[in-house]
């Protein structure tokens, strides 16, 4: 599908899981979305639990919900750096209550946990070692590779990806 005119942010912290941020960086840019990193400093270089460098186009101060069609949160440990940013829970919440795309794999359901209540009655999936986090934060958790609730794209694990992206591409097509 061709996403021509979309622009997506992807969500950065240091200790992400490196497959999950490459892996839906180059797929939508490969469908010709623009994608902008974002994370807590613009222009600092944040490094993946390998040690691989991603930097940061811009900060949470520097960005709207209403710059992008949608986001993708990465997994690792990084969610739970992320989380601690209001900005960026805020910047989570005000795109999915814009009903845009709110994506996110492995450990980054901590990150719509703390996104102001938007888990609630939502179905979702995560990494299972945090599925707690997910039910209390009010999900209808699955274990499935890729669960889609409207806007929400939620999957488990980097093996998940291929679905988790198809899923992402279909809604930002919509």
């Amino acid at each position: 599908m061709d996403l021509t005119g979309k622009k997506v942010a992807l969500l950065l912290d240091n200790i992400y899981q490196e497959m999950e941020v490459w892996y839906p960086l180059y797929r939508l840019r490969e469908a010709g979305a623009t994608v902008v990193t974002v994370a807590a400093n613009a222009g600092q270089t944040y490094t993946s639990k390998l040690g691989y460098p991603c930097v940061a186009d811009k900060s949470y101060d520097q960005v709207s919900a209403d710059d992008f069609d949608g986001l993708v949160v990465p997994g690792g440990f990084a969610p739970d750096h992320m989380r601690r940013h209001a900005k960026c829970n805020r910047l989570v919440a005000d795109v999915n209550a814009q009903g845009k795309l709110v994506a996110a794999i492995c450990h980054a359901g901590w990150v719509l946990c703390s996104a102001h209540g938007m888990l609630r009655g939502r179905k979702a999936t995560s990494f299972f070692a945090i599925k707690d986090d997910m039910v209390n934060a009010g999900a209808d958790w699955r274990d499935a590779e890729v669960v889609v609730d409207g806007n929400l794209v939620t999957s488990r694990k980097p093996d998940d990806l291929p679905a988790f992206m198809r899923a992402c591409i279909q809604v930002l097509a919509r």
